[in-house]
Parts: structure tokens; C-alpha cells; sequence
């Protein structure tokens, strides 16, 4: 017998306990979005009403989301998440698309708008980094609407590429490795928000107007489409509660440590979100953190001046990069699972034989995040994965629909709790979502939407290779 016949297949190794599960959840959660998009939150809402409202619907739609993916996660323990789901739901080919639009569109864009946040950050230390070096504007009419396009280039987007390629490449290294370090960094990054938090009310004399305005029926597009903006907003804060699903092969205990993670996360970080959003509304008025880019700064700079300001926005660059190390930890292993199984480019297959990465598959996401980092901002960014990610995140919850009327038989170590209601709430609320975002952001979201289209041709081309190497 061969050498070749006779050595074992690499494989990915369960290395993620429960501790370090759950600092996937909130840390990946607890990243740039709750100290950004609070801001853009009060510019779209026009209203503290309708701003609170947004950050509680889309905490209950997380936390149903997190209750579905809790039974699937724990009854298909596969690399790749949504990828496993719905190749087992609906077929190959939704399976694919899934997985196509994650790795060319969803998670680059991911990781590189969290790059770009921990810029924004470190843009309150060193302002030079976010100055415009060349900006590029466009004005179109849409439906009879007029539209308008805005690309600003700085210095904060190549030094978002070498970010990336910092925390690829610890993850690259091994993923308990890059465990421990989301456990840390989680740490860190709760701590700064309940001091914040703590402080805020402790030492402030307040100075904001917390329940004004309440609401406001001028804003653009109505309330209810001022609210649907709002929500897409504070979505992007939330997100990353199904990110853990993307190892559940590397997770032990995928039956107890699934749900314990995704549904305890969500709780936590719903609650510490609302009370920084109370502090943050305590101590600047509502025109102030509308016009912020820097909120936690701006609000610690209040009450306890410059030189602590800026200790905080340090903190709040490590908890970036706590929701950085998570996103680029995860995402790469849907590249590895469809690579793995003959439907994507080969390059990003096989396992590091001394790490047991994903090692192709990391780099193979970098040079992509690395491309996008390079053509859009923060707020693009996030709006173009929210479009493409709630899509699929939709299509994963209706899998739980199919498979539980095809397989009704399958071990479910766990049950959605409020089933069917609870799952069907959430693909309501992603259908809303994302044809909102489409309406509000067009020529971004139809681009995603194109490249999403594309992957079958590549399907098509690879499942005809394997049909004939099977042959």
C-alpha cells in the first residue's frame, strides 16, 4: 500500500470550547458598529423614538434568528454554516449560492468595513488618516428619484489592508490560537462598554435631551421608512451572532455549546447596546451624536475631557479588532467547505498541515477583503453586506421550515424555541429588510445582487468537472 493511501486526511480540529464559542458571538458582535452607527442611526430616525425602537426590533429579530440557527447549528455541526443548511435544505445549488455570495461578496465586505471602522477610530487620534485624497461624486435619477453617489479615498483605506493582513495572519496560525485571542479581546471590549456606561451616568451632569425628539414625522420617506433604515443600521451592530455556525465543526459540544453561545450572546449584547445607547443620549443632544463620527469619544470627552477620550477611542480600536479576528476567523471556513467539495476555486482548499487552518482559504478572503477595503466606506460597506447577508440568512431559517417537514426524523439536539412563529417573524423581518435597502441604496445592492447572479455560471462549470472526475 502507498504512502498516499495510507496517511491520514487532514481535517479541522474541534478546538473551540464553550468560553471561547460564546467570545465568537458577542465579540464578533461588539465590534465598530455600536460606537458608529448610532450616529448615522440619529441621522436616518430623526427621532430618539425611533432610533430605541430600531435597536429593540433588531435585538428581538437577532434573538430569533439566533433561536433557528441554535437547531440547525446543533443538528449540522459542518464548516460552513448556511453553506451545510441549505445544501441539505434545498439542494447543491442554493448551498452554492449561499457560499459563492459569502466568500466573493458578504464576508469580504465584512471584513473589510470593520477594518474601516477601526480606522474611523483611530481617525479621532490621528485625523490625518481619514482626509480625503481624491473624491469622486455622481448624481442619477432612479425611479424618478434623484440619487447620489459618493466615493471619498484616503489614507484610512490601504492602512485597513495592512489590519487585515495582521489579524489573517494570526488566525492563520491556528484556530485555538485565534480562540484565545477572541476571548481576551471580548473581554476588553465589554469592559470598555459598561465603563462608559458606568461612568457616563456617575459623572455627568448630563447635558443631553434623552426623550427628545421623541418622534418626528418629517423625516425622509415617512416614519416607517425612516424606521426600516434605522433598523438596517442597528443590524449591522447586531450582526455576527450566526458567525459561530461557521465553525460548528471546530466547536466541542455542538449540541450544548451552540445554543448556551448564540442565544446568551445576543442577550448580552442587546442589553449592553441599549444602555450605551441611554448614556449616549444622557450626555450629548440628539443633533450632536447625529453629526458625530466618533460617539463613545465625543461622549467620554464630555464628561471627563480629551486625554480620557482618547484611552477610550483605544479601547474601542481593540474591540475592532476583537470583531475583525472573529469575522476573518469564521468567514474563511465557507471558502475551505466549498473548495473542500469541488465548487469553488481550488486555490482556497486544504488544511495548513502543521496548524490545521484553513490556510489557502485566509488568504484567499484577504486579498478580497483587501479589495473591497479599497473601494468603499464604512457606511457602504456595511450596507451592501446587510443586503447580501440578510438574504441568505432568510433562505438558512426557511432550510429549518424544509427540513423539518422532509426529515422529521433528523437527531435535533435542540429545538427553536417558539417554533413555527419565531423563525417565521424573522424571515419576515429579513424580506422587509432587504428589499428596503435595495429601495434606499440601489446601485450598490443591484452590483451585489449581480455578483451573487454570476456564481452560477462558475456553478454549472465546476459541478460538470466533478460530474466527470466521478465518472
Amino acid at each position: 500500500m502507498s504512502m498516499s493511501e495510507t496517511k491520514p486526511k487532514l481535517e479541522l480540529v474541534r478546538g473551540l470550547g464553550g468560553w471561547a464559542s460564546a467570545a465568537i458571538v458577542v465579540g464578533t458582535m461588539i465590534g465598530t458598529g455600536i460606537f458608529l452607527k448610532p450616529a448615522e442611526m440619529a441621522t436616518l430616525g430623526g427621532s430618539i423614538g425611533i432610533v430605541y425602537v430600531a435597536w429593540i426590533v433588531g435585538a428581538v429579530l437577532s434573538l430569533f434568528g439566533a433561536l433557528a440557527y441554535a437547531e440547525l447549528g446543533a443538528a449540522i455541526p459542518e464548516a460552513g454554516g448556511e453553506y451545510a443548511y441549505l445544501r441539505r435544505a434545498f439542494g447543491p445549488v442554493w448551498g452554492f449560492l449561499f457560499g459563492w455570495t459569502h466568500s466573493i461578496v458578504a464576508r469580504p465586505a465584512s471584513v473589510a468595513s470593520i477594518a474601516a471602522g477601526v480606522l474611523r477610530f483611530w481617525g479621532f487620534m490621528m485625523p490625518s488618516v481619514g482626509a480625503p485624497i481624491h473624491i469622486f461624486e455622481w448624481n442619477y435619477n432612479l425611479f424618478g428619484a434623484a440619487h447620489h453617489f459618493n466615493f471619498v479615498f484616503s489614507w484610512a483605506q490601504p492602512l485597513a489592508i495592512l489590519v487585515i493582513a495582521l489579524i489573517t495572519g494570526i488566525n492563520y496560525l491556528g484556530v485555538r490560537l485565534g480562540g484565545r485571542v477572541q476571548v481576551i479581546l471580548t473581554i476588553i471590549k465589554i469592559a470598555s462598554v459598561v465603563s462608559i456606561v458606568i461612568a457616563g451616568f456617575a459623572f455627568s451632569k448630563g447635558g443631553g435631551t434623552p426623550f427628545h425628539p421623541l418622534f418626528n414625522a418629517g423625516v425622509r420617506g415617512g416614519v416607517f421608512g425612516a424606521f426600516l433604515a434605522t433598523l438596517a443600521a442597528s443590524l449591522w451592530a447586531y450582526d455576527g451572532w450566526e458567525d459561530l455556525n461557521l465553525v460548528g465543526s471546530e466547536v466541542k459540544n455542538p449540541e450544548k455549546n451552540l445554543h448556551h453561545a448564540l442565544v446568551g450572546g445576543v442577550v448580552v449584547v442587546a442589553v449592553l447596546y441599549l444602555l450605551f445607547n441611554a448614556v449616549s443620549f444622557y450626555v450629548l443632544p440628539f443633533t450632536k451624536i447625529a453629526a458625530s463620527e466618533h460617539v463613545a469619544s465625543d461622549v467620554v470627552a464630555r464628561f471627563a475631557g480629551k486625554d480620557a477620550a482618547l484611552w477610550v477611542t483605544l479601547a474601542m480600536v481593540i474591540a475592532g479588532l476583537g470583531s475583525l479576528n472573529s469575522s476573518i476567523l469564521s468567514g474563511a471556513r465557507v471558502d475551505y467547505a466549498m473548495a473542500r467539495d469541488g465548487l469553488f476555486f481550488r486555490i482556497a482548499g486544504g488544511i495548513h498541515p502543521k496548524f490545521r487552518t484553513p490556510a489557502n482559504a485566509l488568504i484567499f478572503q484577504f486579498i478580497l477583503a483587501s479589495l473591497f477595503a479599497l473601494t468603499g466606506t464604512f457606511e457602504d460597506l456595511t450596507s451592501l453586506f446587510i443586503f447580501a447577508g440578510w438574504i441568505f440568512y432568510g433562505l438558512a431559517t426557511l432550510g429549518l421550515f424544509r427540513l423539518r417537514y422532509t426529515e422529521p426524523n433528523m437527531p435535533r439536539p435542540y429545538r427553536c424555541w417558539g417554533y413555527p412563529w419565531v423563525p417565521g417573524a424573522f424571515v419576515a423581518g429579513a424580506v422587509a429588510l432587504t428589499i428596503n435597502l435595495w429601495l434606499d441604496r440601489p446601485v450598490r445592492c443591484t452590483i451585489g445582487l449581480a455578483m451573487m447572479m454570476t456564481g452560477l455560471i462558475f456553478y454549472r462549470h465546476w459541478n460538470k468537472t466533478n460530474a466527470a472526475v466521478g465518472a
